[in-house]
């Protein structure tokens, strides 16, 4: 008799489905989340019984909290304590022109509150360590207010600001509508509550805004919108979503140049201004009833009926489908030419912004699909708002440090007035809105400016971190591959970041400012974030504070960069000079002379050329770039977009994360193994294992590629030998001072010797191909003779 398996022979218990979200809070239920940047503030509406906790999350950082009651008063008794000063920190914040302080200013001016009655407690302070908390009770119904005020960081010191965490223990698990709902960024001009499974039509008049907000998260609308004046001579031109995608060129319209959404007649009716989800459809139509239908769930309500009825007021016919945009609804078409969805991408409070470019009759839905993921299984409220064409928004989308993260907008980098006046052509890059390429140039003329004479880049994205305390050095020494040990103060150690497995977290620069000091210059928050848990989980006493927003920079690149540098930059006599500056080795000095604007120099740079990165605070940006922009323009200096920057790295075979590296990469796969002294650095790091075995198993060899054929290359292309592929393109680019394509590659060790032919597969990967020979990783003066020159 066959034996039955052990599982067989009982009755399985009911489970249900386990899922994490990391991007839904993880947080208890009833707990929410806020996060005052450093030198910024954040409010929240609260109820008596609210649990507050105030986490000073990086440490060092003041703050200042404060309570305003129903009436606009300031009142300590809100916090169950008493006020320490007069809110001067709050009241410096509210100066700036940013939209936080203008969303503080607001809430605050609602209120009728009077800033000059403020008054605040403040806690923690430079002595506090990372984690430190203060907790309170909420005695009364009202508006917190926490601030994390900030000085000016000189770049030669790390008195950075950095971010105060806010965690709300609701006394209430359910909440009123009201009180869900994100305060208003400006004074609405209407807001409308659609409930789930209705819509709602409304009249926004042009150059006013429109912003869609979802409320509780995962729930999609679609929005459909008719320029007025055709709706009164009796044509319902609506929004044309197949339009819209022919003229962009993408999927849907975004923030930036690709904004504009078109009926069919190609007049631009909306165009988005903000969006901090991303993820949007605009192939499928509005769900109807033939939809339900054919699913089995006829009389099922939909938004095309829905659409129907609130519509036919104003005259416009109604539709078997509604074509519109359907925000937030997450759909892809994968490789079997299949359209699918899932879950959205929305959290609680996420929204696109539009302003109206004409008059407009708007429509917008609460998608009642609860037949399967498209709103999460559960659908809920929709609202919408309006508010005056006065108002001002920036265009940007959002950007999230890590997948739990709040949502930050796009930003301008400090020296984004002066770039602005070059070039409208603007690319979102971590956060910060950089030039692609500039108008007067183009990435050409901007690339042989770099190779000739020089050109100047803004890099302000790049992440900084303040690295200090006595167990600075063990921290580093632990966490990179680099031998920081052998570092002097004044050097700079380009460095690679690995997990345990030897997959790297990210590469960059370390800066020693001092015995107990240093900076790492990298590209990924995340970076930051895995130096503070190693701190804390080997009982390192050193403390990692972001000091990205506190030090804007741009590299001046080329032949003529010390020569430009030496006329404008004075340095203190124990400082090196630029003339004496050497490769990988940095400088502290001033613009102009002893009274100028600090900065701090590196001889470092991403484009192979000999060149420097100039680091200051924002409030010196526009100071420092005219002194070294007028300095440079007897020396042909020009600007430089990311489209030529990504010619000259290729060129130069240096790496790009997500390109040439991922988490499951090693620095050996990256071509940087130069970086991992697994000889000669005698501590254990994170990572040394895996790494030793990494090395003696290699399996794949990132090379250089030499293409035979004029024809475009791209990140992602395949590469065979006969049927078989055996590596990746990781980077491409038509190379102006070789005359060729080329390419940077990931390839199976068993074939990257120089000089071994291979083709670049196109279409399906067989059907067209390009010869290619593997060369060298470096096309580009390999043994780097011009930089250190």
């Amino acid at each position: 008799m066959r034996e039955l398996h052990p599982a067989m022979t009982g009755l399985r218990p009911a489970a249900p489905s386990l899922v994490h979200y990391p991007g839904i809070s993880t947080l208890p239920e009833g707990t929410e989340r806020y996060r005052a940047k450093g030198g910024g503030s954040v409010v929240v509406r609260v109820e008596p019984g609210d649990g507050v906790i105030v986490i000073d999350s990086e440490g060092g950082q003041v703050c200042e909290i404060s309570f305003l009651d129903e009436k606009g008063r300031f009142l300590a008794a809100g916090l169950g304590t008493a006020f320490s000063n007069s809110a001067d920190g709050l009241k410096a914040i509210l100066q700036a022109e940013d939209e936080g302080a203008a969303r503080t200013r607001a809430a605050l001016q609602r209120r009728g509150a009077d800033l000059a009655k403020a008054g605040a407690l403040s806690i923690f302070g430079s002595g506090s360590t990372p984690g430190s908390r203060a907790e309170f009770t909420i005695s009364m119904k009202g508006l917190l207010i926490v601030a994390a005020p900030a000085s000016a960081m000189s770049p030669e010191a790390q008195d950075t600001a950095t971010p105060i965490e806010i965690r709300i223990k609701r006394s209430l698990l359910i909440r009123d509508y009201a009180s869900a709902l994100p305060e208003p960024a400006a004074d609405p001009v209407e807001d409308i509550r659609i409930r789930a499974a209705t819509a709602a039509a409304y009249f926004v008049r042009a150059g006013e805004f429109i912003q869609i907000i979802d409320v509780y998260g995962r729930q999609c609308t679609d929005f459909q919108a008719f320029a007025a004046r055709k709706v009164d001579k009796g044509l319902d031109l609506a929004l044309d979503s197949t339009v819209t995608r022919t003229l962009l060129g993408r999927s849907y319209p975004m923030p930036g140049l690709p904004s504009k959404a078109f009926d069919r007649d190609f007049e631009p009716l909306v165009e988005i201004v903000q969006d901090t989800v991303g993820r949007h459809d605009a192939f499928a139509t509005a769900c109807n009833s033939r939809y339900y239908d054919d699913m089995g769930y006829p009389g099922h309500v939909n938004c095309t009926d829905n659409f129907n009825a609130v519509l036919a007021p104003y005259g416009i016919a109604g539709r078997k489908g509604w074509e519109a945009l359907n925000y937030f609804y997450n759909t892809n078409i994968d490789h079997n030419n299949q359209l699918y969805l899932d879950e959205p991408w929305s959290r609680p409070g996420d929204y696109v912004l539009m302003r109206a470019l004409t008059d407009l009759v708007c429509v917008s839905s609460s998608c009642p699909d609860d037949i399967d993921a498209a709103n999460g299984w559960d659908p809920t409220d929709i609202h919408v708002r309006t508010f005056s064409g006065k108002e001002k928004f920036s265009r940007a989308v959002a950007y999230r440090m890590t997948p739990d993260a709040d949502a930050e907008l796009t930003r301008e980098t400090a020296f984004h007035p002066r770039l602005s006046a070059l070039t409208r052509d603007y690319t979102e890059y971590r956060g910060y809105w950089l030039p692609n390429r500039f108008s007067s140039e183009g990435p050409v003329e901007e690339y042989w400016a770099c190779r000739e004479r020089a050109a100047v880049i803004d890099l302000s994205p790049l992440r900084k971190f303040e690295v200090t305390g006595p167990d600075a050095e063990e921290l580093l020494q632990y966490c990179l591959t680099r031998d920081v040990r052998k570092l002097s103060t004044g050097q700079v150690v380009y460095s690679a970041m690995c997990y345990e497995n030897g997959g790297m977290i990210d590469d960059g620069t370390l800066f020693r400012l001092g015995d107990k000091n240093f900076r790492w210059i990298g590209g990924d928050d995340f970076s930051g974030i895995w130096l503070r848990q190693q701190a804390e989980k080997k009982g390192f006493k050193a403390w990692v504070r972001s000091s990205t927003d506190q030090m804007h920079n741009i590299a001046l690149q080329g032949p003529k960069s010390r020569d430009i540098l030496k006329e404008i930059i004075w340095t203190a006599p124990r400082q090196p000079t630029i003339g004496e500056l050497e490769w990988f080795r940095f400088t502290v000095g001033r613009i102009g002379g002893f009274e100028g604007a600090p900065i701090v120099v590196s001889r470092t740079g991403y484009t192979g050329e000999l060149g420097y990165e100039i680091f200051c605070h924002p409030k010196d940006a526009l100071t420092v770039f005219d002194a070294v922009w007028e300095a440079g323009q007897p020396h042909g200096l020009k600007p430089m977009g990311l489209e030529a920057l990504d010619m000259v790295r290729i060129e130069a075979g240096l790496i790009f994360a997500h390109h040439e590296f991922t988490d499951q990469t090693d620095p050996f796969e990256a071509g940087i193994g130069f970086t991992v002294p697994l000889k000669s650095k005698q501590d254990d790091f994170i990572g040394r294992e895996a790494l030793i075995r990494r090395k003696e198993h290699p399996r794949h060899l990132l090379v250089g590629l030499d293409i035979k054929s004029n024809e475009a290359v791209g990140h992602g292309d395949c590469i065979h030998i006969g049927r078989a592929q055996v590596g990746v393109v990781t980077s491409a680019t038509r190379s102006p001072v070789l005359g060729k394509t080329i390419a940077l590659a990931r390839i199976d060790v068993m074939h990257a010797n120089p000089g071994t032919e291979v083709e670049v597969g196109k279409l399906d990967g067989h059907q067209k191909r390009l010869p290619a020979t593997i060369v060298p990783l470096s096309h580009y003066d390999p043994q780097k003779t011009l930089p250190r020159s």
